[in-house]
């Protein structure tokens, strides 16, 4: 009974910290539809769901970590960008609309080696609809407004509850542990010129507290 008290407790914790997490921007016409890579497939489909809605006429995904979200990807060395694509083209993008960058390996080279790959080709897109996961928008954010201080940035992601995310089968402890890693780098960033100040509201950052109290501190920056 006890453990099934403290687990409820995490999740109310849990989805504090996930509604902050999102930015709930409007969705408008763009230039570009720009798809971060990670272990969720959900990224890439609601990214060319926006392509085949015609929100933005490219798609670009970038990502050069290796897939994780399933164990043939690993043994086959596909990088997120790469396992994106296949997944965008299987539901109706043209390949000739999807831009690859494929070295990018966090938050930061996303936007630095997705934009000097932009420029080399000779897109000069102003607009991106920025797909990520939904606990993930808004530093992914705050860390394109400093890398791309002149674009504008709209940030989506698939529609789902923290409840209902727990049912992709992507492990609970990865999931808030990311979570909880984001929040912290929210908070220290700024001040080393990473990202954009955001404030959190002091009931987002107890449950923050009371989470890494719980052990949920394995994505947390050590030392800062």
């Amino acid at each position: 009974m006890a453990s099934t008290v403290l687990d409820k407790k995490i999740n109310e914790l849990a989805e504090l910290i996930w509604g902050y997490h999102l930015m709930h921007h409007p969705l408008q016409k763009a230039d570009c539809i720009f798809a971060l890579g990670c272990h969720d497939e959900g990224v890439a489909i609601h990214a060319a769901d926006l392509f085949n809605e015609s929100w933005a006429p490219w798609l670009v995904i970038s990502g050069g970590v290796i897939f994780d979200g399933n164990e043939s990807a690993i043994q086959m060395k596909i990088t997120e960008a790469g396992y994106f694509r296949d997944i965008a083209i299987s539901k109706g993008v043209p390949k000739e609309k999807i831009i690859i960058e494929n070295k990018a390996t966090n938050t930061g080279e996303n936007f630095q080696f997705t934009g000097e790959l932009l420029n080399q080709l000779g897109h000069s897109f102003q607009k991106f609809i920025v797909v990520q996961k939904p606990y993930m928008e808004r530093r992914t954010y705050a860390t394109g407004m400093v890398q791309w201080k002149n674009k504008q940035l709209i940030l989506t992601s698939e529609k789902i509850s923290f409840h209902d995310y727990l049912q992709k089968g992507i492990p609970k402890d990865r999931i808030i542990n990311t979570m909880t890693g984001d929040l912290q780098r929210i908070k220290l960033y700024p001040s080393r010129g990473f990202q954009i100040y955001q404030e959190i509201p002091a009931i987002v950052w107890e449950a923050f507290e009371e989470l890494v109290m719980h052990g949920f501190d394995k994505r947390l920056v050590k030392g800062m």
